[in-house]
């Protein structure tokens, strides 16, 4: 099959989260089961500056009209690391900024503008492609209109609508909706209008052909008013066409026992490269060496739905005791600025960076002990699956992917290599931290625990197939619909 993926985020940006992973990983997974793959992104600002990136120019210029403005879209091609074959759509007034939604915090406030503009471009890309796709799948809000401007224009693609953070759901003012230059029907209440506003993740449910989400307890939970962040009612109504596709590790990238970014490499069998990584990674970041206690590890988004609001209070209390904590990865300033003040109080316990520094956050992986996972919404869980990979056992809440990746540990069958909670709350989350802190010091069972944690596999062989099965079922119902 001929597959087009539309994504706001994807290699080569270096960055903290999973949509990146998941547009080299999945498209890369489709292409060894013989379908022919490509990603659409935006060609921004850290792309063009990225010279180890060779990307070329295809000489193709195309004019997309955002409104009663006219601006040209220029598309230039390149590889992935995992040679997906890659389609940046160049626009430098929207796109040539340091940032991708946003800076300090705050969106760009041209954002509807500027994804309105990369939905139609990628759009006219998809036409333009030969032989003719067969299907277009977007990731998340930023491309969600791309199904609503397909029936529009009556094109013969199906679509796939991955939601991946139902929080964020492109919602701009009504007013903007002039920009998509839709006939008006499509701003109604059984349209891209929600509460008088321009939505573009609900113009995706609304119009794709299938909604897909990132794990099955996800699904539930955005069907639910406390989780569906006002769509539920949306997506309740539009069960039918919705299911749930566990995400997979990209064990190419990341696995200790092939990592290119580490000091030593390591497995189950032999985990002596394990040690090597933990004491570079204390080394490296200045924090005092061989604590008697654990080294903790996040590598994430610092923002509210990653669970800082739970975790900032608890800092003080956990780095009294002797054990070191690293945390990489930037969001909201609120938290950047509690990260970096609790840093300096424990300059010898606690290293806080906000620049993402792939290197480093491989060396966390391998060289941590713990990982920590307080999120409030953890749709699908990658972070988790990689921790695994590493050995670093997870302290996490239960929510999303969570609980159909992480086993707690159970002292009366000696099972489980994880510590969960279920209450959002800094107590219940510090009970499950002090339950790992007391069984840190049996090395034995420790040791057995890393190692039934390492064998799980998440590989993303199973979610391709699940994938390849939904295109198939939408390709199949068309040729049928031709006959």
């Amino acid at each position: 099959m001929r597959i087009l993926m539309i994504s706001a985020e994807g290699p080569p940006l270096q960055r903290a989260g999973a949509l990146v992973d998941v547009m080299d990983a999945l498209p890369s997974a489709l292409r060894t089961r013989g379908h022919e793959v490509s990603v659409a992104l935006p060609f921004y600002g850290e792309i063009k500056e990225n010279r180890g990136f060779k990307k070329k120019d295809t000489g193709i210029a195309v004019d997309v009209q955002v409104g009663e403005a006219t601006h040209v879209a220029r598309y230039l091609e390149g590889r992935s690391a995992s040679g997906v074959q890659l389609f940046l759509i160049r626009c430098d007034e929207f796109f040539d900024r340091p940032g991708i939604y946003g800076e300090r915090g705050k969106p760009y406030q041209d954002n509807a503008a500027r994804f309105i503009f990369f939905c139609k471009a990628a759009l006219e890309l998809a036409r333009r492609l030969t032989p003719q796709l067969q299907i277009l799948h977007v990731h998340d809000w930023a491309p969600a209109l791309v199904p609503v401007f397909v029936r529009a224009q009556g094109l013969p693609f199906k679509t796939v609508l991955t939601i991946h953070h139902v929080a964020e759901q492109g919602s701009f003012w009504g007013l903007d909706f002039a920009l998509t230059n839709l006939p008006e029907q499509f701003f109604t209440l059984h349209g891209v209008e929600f509460f008088g506003r321009l939505n573009f993740l609900k113009g995706g449910i609304l119009y794709a052909d299938r909604i897909t989400t990132v794990s099955e307890h996800y699904r539930r939970e955005i069907l639910t008013p406390s989780d569906g962040c006002g769509l539920d009612v949306v997506l309740r109504e539009n069960a039918n066409r919705l299911s749930a596709i566990l995400h997979g590790a990209d064990y190419a990238r990341w696995n200790p026992a092939s990592d290119r970014l580490l000091p030593a490499r390591y497995d189950a069998r032999r985990l002596r490269g394990k040690q090597v990584c933990r004491e570079a990674l204390l080394k490296g970041l200045q924090l005092a060496p061989a604590p008697r206690g654990p080294v903790f590890g996040m590598v994430t988004r610092v923002v509210h739905e990653k669970g800082f609001e739970i975790l900032v209070p608890l800092l003080d209390r956990l780095l009294w005791d002797d054990v070191r904590l690293i945390i990489l990865g930037e969001g909201d300033p609120a938290y950047e600025t509690a990260l970096a003040v609790a840093a300096r109080k424990f300059p010898t316990k606690f290293a806080y960076q906000k620049n993402y520094d792939e290197k480093l956050a491989h060396l966390i992986e391998a060289g941590m002990d713990i990982s920590l996972i307080p999120s409030r919404v953890e749709s699908a869980g990658l972070s988790a699956m990689y921790n695994l990979k590493y050995g670093g056992l997870p302290v996490a809440r239960v929510t999303g992917g969570i609980q159909e990746i992480i086993q707690d540990y159970d002292p009366t069958t000696d099972s489980g290599y994880g510590f969960l909670c279920y209450e959002y709350s800094s107590e219940a989350f510090w009970d499950a931290v002090k339950r790992a802190r007391g069984l840190f010091n049996d090395s034995k069972l420790w040791t057995k625990m890393m190692k039934r944690a390492m064998a799980r596999d998440f590989s993303w062989y199973a979610s391709a197939a699940h994938y390849e099965a939904l295109y198939a079922e939408l390709v199949g119902a068309t040729d049928q619909a031709a006959a």
